[in-house]
């Protein structure tokens, strides 16, 4: 995503576009693998130390609720952010902790199937995440 696109989404979200903004979320992109909250603030302070914790908590904050930005959770609860709104899964390696996106159509498919089939009473899903846990080697 570039900045004009992202300009375009805080726009359509009802967000005013500050540097601060556009500095969490290009290091979010920038950083990849669904970094943490440290690992972000690590990332600004480096070039941006005058932007305080709490700044970045609360853009962080502002950028789910807005569904610019995802949490991904990992097996130890560290909250993760991913930028790629696109539907996707995660494969996520417990001895590495390093998450990989997953793309499956035919999984898409089938889990909105299996569960359009059950009807959760009382329920209205809107949307489907798995997280796939293992390890991965060569």
């Amino acid at each position: 995503m570039n900045k004009v696109d992202l300009h375009n989404i805080m726009r359509n979200k009802g967000l005013k576009i500050t540097p601060q903004r556009l500095i969490v979320f290009e290091a979010v992109v920038s950083l990849g693998n669904h970094p943490s909250t440290e690992k972000i603030i690590e990332h600004i302070k480096k070039n941006h130390p005058h932007i305080a914790k709490g700044t970045v908590y609360k853009i962080l904050d502002t950028f789910v609720e807005k569904r610019i930005l995802k949490r991904v959770k990992t097996d130890k609860d560290v909250m993760r952010y991913d930028h790629d709104l696109d539907k996707h899964h995660h494969l996520y390696s417990t001895d590495s902790e390093h998450i990989e996106d997953y793309y499956d159509e035919d999984l898409n498919r089938l889990l909105e199937q299996y569960f359009e089939k059950k009807k959760i009473k009382n329920f209205k899903i809107e949307d489907i995440k798995l997280q796939i846990i293992g390890k991965f080697y060569n």
